[in-house]
């Protein structure tokens, strides 16, 4: 069975890995209430999907579940995980693995901090600065690396080893996630005030999750059209 792989940044990638229900499962759950139960989707059946969605009756839409392969830097992943209602996360572990000497996140541009969004970031540093922080982040990945590479020759255990490590470098995680909970990831993380990066990875995430619920994702991003 082929799964659907979006690439993201540089390294990364967002990957379908299993998942259950449909957009009819939503609509199922929904008139369980009334001992009813349909076999085919139908027209009438989005309108459902979009009344509870406007109205806030949740619980249909978290009867369905997907399980999602993600390799970010562990900069995003320290923002997604705040995402925890109706989520699962399993998380490569550095105790049990070495990590490779090139997985870390080396950005196209750098960006300038916001004057007046404190926590972000607006366009590109100075033309003349912009060779030099190149060359002072990649040094300083690497050299995180080298110094990490050194220790495990020296006998350190890995779990103390990658203290050194950047959280620029490269992790991966399964997550498992109900369509309420992926489409709420989604809202706050597609957003202009989100990080550029983990915007990238919720632009990924609907791609492979819009086909499996287009009625039902597109209802609960309130983006559904008539």
């Amino acid at each position: 069975m082929t799964h659907t792989e979006i690439k993201v940044l540089d390294k990364g990638f967002v990957r379908l890995i299993d998942h259950m229900g449909s957009d009819l499962s939503v609509v199922n759950a929904a008139r369980v209430s009334f001992g009813k139960r349909k076999e085919a989707f139908e027209a009438g059946d989005a309108k459902l999907i979009g009344y509870l969605a406007e109205h806030e009756h949740t619980s249909p839409f978290r009867h369905t579940a997907m399980t999602l392969h993600v390799k970010a830097p562990i900069f995003v992943f320290r923002q997604w995980m705040k995402h925890r209602i109706g989520s699962e996360f399993n998380e490569i572990s550095g105790r049990y693995v070495e990590f490779p000497e090139d997985e870390f996140f080396v950005p196209a541009t750098f960006r300038k901090q916001a004057k007046v969004n404190k926590q972000g970031s607006e366009g590109e540093i100075d033309a003349a600065n912009r060779a030099r922080a190149m060359e002072s982040y990649l040094e300083s990945c690497r050299g995180a690396v080298a110094h990490y590479k050194e220790l495990l020759s020296l006998g350190v255990c890995r779990e103390q080893a990658r203290c050194v490590l950047p959280v620029g470098l490269y992790s991966e995680v399964y997550w498992t996630v109900s369509l309420q909970a992926v489409a709420h990831f989604i809202r706050l993380r597609a957003d202009g005030h989100a990080q550029w990066e983990i915007q990238q990875y919720a632009a990924a995430v609907r791609q492979v999750v819009e086909p499996l619920f287009p009625v039902g994702l597109k209802a609960l991003l309130a983006d559904r059209q008539g």
